[in-house]
């Protein structure tokens, strides 16, 4: 389990990742502290995806350095990962259910795979998983049945199936109505008031990153170009910020001439 003194869970140094001549995260330094939800925000394209992937090596950087919980994991083999991955849950944006399995079966997938616990065990964790994202009644249900609400709850069920200490969220709320995102944005809140759970979040949605920040960084083209409170990214004087979280279009791909110095004015804290 994590050390409850350590401040920070996740850290990433001068990270380098490339696709082809691409490169997608350019000398990212990004710490993630302990117990808090930092959601990642940022135009298409930019590397949200990529960096949350890196943080369990699931996609490994070209340079730099990954730690968890205070040690070195880059370096490690996929065998020697295995410990790592079982503390973290990662909810995948399409949520990644096996179609042709029940919902119990479903969320009973991780403890079958890494416990040796006794099927009467299993089954009373996957109806307790079940119950706390609001889904007791459905273990039986095949994923097609459900709406993609629902799809989505089950999909967190199993991500804290093994009791993680962190979960790392896609794209939580995609495709989803208002209301129904919002009951995953509750359920995001109730995780880490109730588990004490370290969230990692992508996404697309300022009304989801506004109600469930601590802490918002924005990237732009690989790099980290705001960090802050909600309230700091809101009102936050840069021109590039403002023109994602207000959804304005003449922006992101056609930067105006002030853009670079809208950059270097936005206020960064030191994230080492």
């Amino acid at each position: 389990m994590i050390d409850q003194h350590s401040k920070y869970l996740f850290e990433m140094e001068n990270v380098i990742k490339r696709f082809g001549r691409h490169k997608v995260l350019d000398t990212i330094n990004l710490r993630i502290e302990t117990g808090k939800t930092t959601v990642i925000i940022g135009p298409s394209g930019c590397g949200k995806t990529v960096l949350l992937k890196h943080l369990i090596l699931l996609i490994r950087p070209d340079k730099g350095q990954i730690i968890f919980d205070g040690a070195r994991i880059d370096e490690l083999g996929e065998a020697q990962l295995i410990p790592v991955r079982r503390r973290c849950g990662f909810l995948f944006q399409a949520g990644a259910l096996f179609d042709s399995q029940t919902v119990a079966q479903n969320v009973a997938f991780p403890l079958s795979l890494h416990t040796r616990l006794p099927e009467h065990s299993i089954a009373e964790l996957v109806e307790e998983k079940l119950a706390l994202v609001g889904l007791a009644h459905l273990g039986d249900r095949l994923p097609a049945e459900l709406s993609g609400g629902q799809q989505k709850r089950v999909a967190l069920a199993r991500a804290i199936a093994l009791a993680p200490d962190v979960i790392l969220y896609d794209e939580p709320t995609t495709g989803l109505d208002p209301i129904r995102a919002d009951t995953i944005n509750e359920l995001i809140l109730k995780l880490q008031r109730e588990l004490k759970i370290t969230s990692v979040v992508v996404t697309h949605d300022m009304n989801s990153a506004y109600k469930i920040a601590d802490r918002i960084v924005m990237l732009d083209r690989g790099k980290i170009v705001a960090d802050g409170a909600p309230d700091q990214i809101r009102n936050s004087p840069a021109p590039a910020v403002q023109r994602f979280i207000q959804g304005r279009s003449e922006a992101l791909d056609h930067p105006s001439p002030d853009e670079d110095k809208g950059h270097a004015d936005l206020p960064v804290p030191d994230r080492r």
